[in-house]
């Protein structure tokens, strides 16, 4: 499995535009259109809608080719295509509205339940305000996550919990406030979005933790644990770059009181193969759990806890391998590091942005490691 050419090609395009997108915290309108021409926001989307369906490790290559060359850019399209595996959860005629009628149609949102969904005749309506919107200003579709109100009181699920939906909403009927000005990831705008009392008619939602509606190994994987991956690709993508950078730098840089170049130190040749080996034992580590669980579910089998937490472990340990490999590189750079001009301080900030996502924070170890010992995790691995 490899990453899209479509990634390989934009590579240079990105690169040059990174200063500029970052400068206007958004992804540009005709970046984003060309990547969805391409097929690149349809990753996960079922082939009977026009989507992809690709192996799980060719939806991870895509990304983190994509954020080797931007992290922000590859953050949005981690968005938009775990976004289009909600398209396997819709009701059918839904799906093919929202993804079969438009193929280059891109989706964003937000998974967290903070949104309010009261049921009313012929749908719901929908009142919430959600932060970390990423890729929102480039969306046809937006969802929010809600959970269901039903005579004024959450609807419980069979297993006694409250229900809880990802609606879709058009993207003109979302405000979007602007809210994402931060030290990294600038270049996102992941900005509040919010809906009031908005209409939203019966079906367009999927239920989160329900049964697809499509059959087919990918959509056995679990979705949240194919948005940790996604999040983790990001991570070791621009670890990635880091990696580049200082190659770069090394070869010219002669630190002030040294009379030899950067790349003639012990210590920074150490440096360098031990950011690489952590980035790529952590990408083989992941590749190792992708493929157990996919010779699992491509056999009509269930992911069990074991296999979901080995896959989360996998997410995990790359944000944090790449946060290790990009702080170790950015101060064996010194202090070229920490000027606008060099890539290596975006990196620096933009991963460990990163590591803030829920699904990726420090807390996903102690989930693992009680599932390890066999205690209840007591969370949706």
């Amino acid at each position: 499995m490899t990453a899209l050419p479509a990634a390989i090609s934009f590579h240079e395009e990105i690169r040059e535009r990174a200063s500029a997108i970052e400068a206007e915290r958004r992804m540009p309108a005709d970046l984003a259109a060309r990547m969805a021409q391409q097929g690149m926001f349809r990753l996960l989307v079922p082939a009977e809608y026009g989507g992809l369906q690709v192996h799980p490790r060719t939806f991870f290559e895509t990304l983190e080719q994509t954020a080797r060359s931007d992290g922000s850019v590859g953050w949005v399209l981690m968005i938009g295509a775990t976004t289009g595996i909600m398209s396997a959860s819709l009701p059918e005629p839904w799906a093919q509205k929202l993804y079969a009628a438009k193929p280059h149609v891109i989706t964003s949102g937000v998974t967290a339940p903070i949104g309010r969904a009261e049921v009313v005749d012929g749908g719901m309506r929908v009142t919430g305000r959600w932060p970390f919107g990423s890729g929102s200003q480039v969306s046809d579709w937006i969802c929010g996550g809600c959970t269901v109100i039903e005579n004024g009181e959450p609807k419980l699920s069979a297993a006694g919990m409250p229900e809880t939906l990802l609606v879709f909403f058009a993207a003109s009927e979302v405000t979007i406030h602007d809210t994402w000005d931060t030290s990294g990831l600038r270049g996102t705008g992941s900005n509040d979005i919010e809906v009031k009392d908005l209409f939203v008619p019966q079906g367009r939602w999927a239920v989160l933790g329900g049964r697809p509606q499509i059959d087919a190994p990918l959509y056995r994987f679990p979705t949240l644990g194919l948005l940790a991956l996604g999040v983790s690709a990001v991570a070791l993508g621009i670890a990635v770059h880091a990696i580049e950078c200082f190659i770069d730098l090394a070869a010219g840089k002669v630190p002030t009181g040294s009379s030899r170049a950067l790349a003639n130190r012990g210590s920074a040749q150490a440096d360098l193969a031990r950011a690489e080996a952590a980035v790529s034992s952590a990408r083989a580590m992941t590749f190792e759990a992708i493929d157990a669980a996919w010779e699992i579910a491509s056999h009509g089998g269930r992911l069990d806890q074991n296999i979901k937490a080995r896959l989360r472990l996998a997410a995990s340990n790359n944000t944090w391998s790449a946060v290790d490999a990009v702080d170790r590189l950015y101060h064996a750079a010194g202090g070229t590091s920490i000027y606008a001009a060099s890539d290596m301080q975006r990196c620096f900030r933009d991963v460990h942005v990163a590591t803030q996502h829920i699904m990726v924070a420090q807390p996903t170890f102690e989930v693992v490691g009680k599932v390890m010992l066999g205690l209840d995790p007591k969370t949706m691995l």
